[in-house]
């Protein structure tokens, strides 16, 4: 069974910055797309930014030129700098993995439990 396991948030004043990272708790044989969401409380989980296996990347209108998504396959890790942190970025960030964990597996989709984001003005 693989875990991802998430590090990096805590508190922050506005213009602040963080790095986020998830990496799973075994090897995979592969990796596929990388994201990684964000849910305030009563609203819906949205995507932030995202990563392919190749490296092409991809973000919400909010967060663009802000925050910076990139992956390291060898440890099976994905990254999220935020900078320029903004209070509306207050929310907690979770990573999702879709990617094999052996080569005769499926792809599946695996989620991280979670880390708080909060931006105080």
């Amino acid at each position: 069974q693989v875990q991802l396991v998430e590090s990096g948030g805590g508190l922050v004043q506005a213009g602040g910055s963080l790095r986020l990272s998830c990496a799973a708790s075994a090897s995979m044989f592969s990796l596929d797309a990388m994201a990684w969401y964000r849910q305030a409380p009563g609203k819906p989980r949205d995507v932030v930014a995202s990563i392919t296996g190749g490296g092409n990347t991809d973000y919400a209108d909010s967060v663009k030129g802000r925050f910076t998504i990139s992956r390291d396959s060898a440890k099976s890790t994905v990254y999220l700098q935020m900078n320029n942190l903004r209070p509306e970025d207050t929310a907690a960030y979770y990573c999702n993995v879709v990617g094999r964990l052996y080569s005769y597996s499926s792809p599946r989709s695996y989620w991280g439990q979670g880390t708080q984001v909060t931006v105080s003005s």
